[in-house]
């Protein structure tokens, strides 16, 4: 009896011993991830036209910059589950006031934070698609801001969170960009030029870099935009303003993006994402 106890005894301890083990491997790797510098690429970037420069503050609503660090961009907790992370969108204005154009752009477009970092949340992928003018004129607009406010807390990860980065399902921007620079939405002509584009910028964060669909970390799997096929105008510009599909349904997270970003989108605009997208449900497998 002894000796069976005994023997229990070293299995626990072995068992506890490799469950330490795990978790300082888990930790150790995801400080790794999350601690790595990269240094990213010179950024191009162009003086923006005066209509550009006059549309800043409204693309900043449109890319859901204002929805994730708040009204001024001043900073907002986002994400708040403690097991997985506390997710703070720091205060653009001050980030801005210390920052240079390159590092804004590097963290706008490449995901690397002023610091050097790899970002996690920012949606630098789908930015990465944004072109130089275009990152240009959000920078003049966030630089036209009035400072103020308080800095936010770094990000929080909790244990799942340092998981999903250990085991590389919570994948890094800079590593996103790189998928999402492989995996554009067909290309369907220059008469599709405009729709595309504004699919690519503004639809790929949810619905995939070549917008196939795909689960996102809460949970939610958006789906394969072959679905706007089976909208008419009329109901894809009430989805668009509103974020309430056909037969009057809620779409969780789309209509609150919906609602707040993507209802800034002007009626032209909303006309060429809705034909191009139809133009690929009639080209593009579901």
């Amino acid at each position: 009896m002894r000796l069976a106890l005994r023997w229990i005894g070293y299995l626990v301890g072995a068992l506890l011993l490799l469950a330490l083990l795990g978790a300082a491997w888990l930790w150790i790797a995801s400080w790794h991830k999350l601690s790595a510098r990269t240094p990213g690429k010179p950024e191009r970037l162009v003086a923006p036209t005066p209509a550009q420069l006059a549309d800043g503050p409204r693309q900043l609503r449109i890319l859901g910059c204002v929805s994730c660090h708040g009204e001024g961009l001043r900073g907002k907790t986002m994400f708040d589950e403690p097991k997985v992370a506390r997710i703070h969108a720091p205060n653009l204005t001050l980030v801005a006031a210390d920052a240079t154009d390159q590092q804004l752009a590097r963290a706008i477009r490449q995901g690397i934070g002023t610091d050097g970092r790899a970002l996690f949340v920012m949606p630098s992928a789908q930015y990465s698609r944004l072109d130089d003018r275009q990152v240009a004129s959000l920078i003049a607009a966030i630089r036209a801001l009035p400072k103020g406010g308080t800095p936010t807390r770094p990000i929080e990860i909790g244990p799942l969170g340092r998981v999903g980065i250990a085991t590389g399902k919570f994948k890094s921007q800079p590593e996103l960009v790189d998928e999402y620079a492989a995996k554009w939405p067909v290309d369907l002509g220059p008469q599709h030029r405009a729709g595309r584009m504004l699919a690519a910028t503004n639809c790929s964060e949810c619905h995939g870099p070549a917008l196939q669909g795909q689960e996102l970390a809460s949970g939610e799997t958006p789906p394969n935009l072959t679905i706007v096929g089976a909208y008419d105008l009329p109901a894809f510009k009430r989805l668009m303003r509103t974020g309430i599909a056909p037969g009057n349904r809620k779409l969780g997270l789309m209509t609150d993006i919906a609602r707040n970003d993507l209802s800034h989108l002007t009626d032209d605009e909303i006309g060429r994402l809705h034909a191009y997208l139809v133009a690929r449900a009639q080209k593009v497998p579901n």
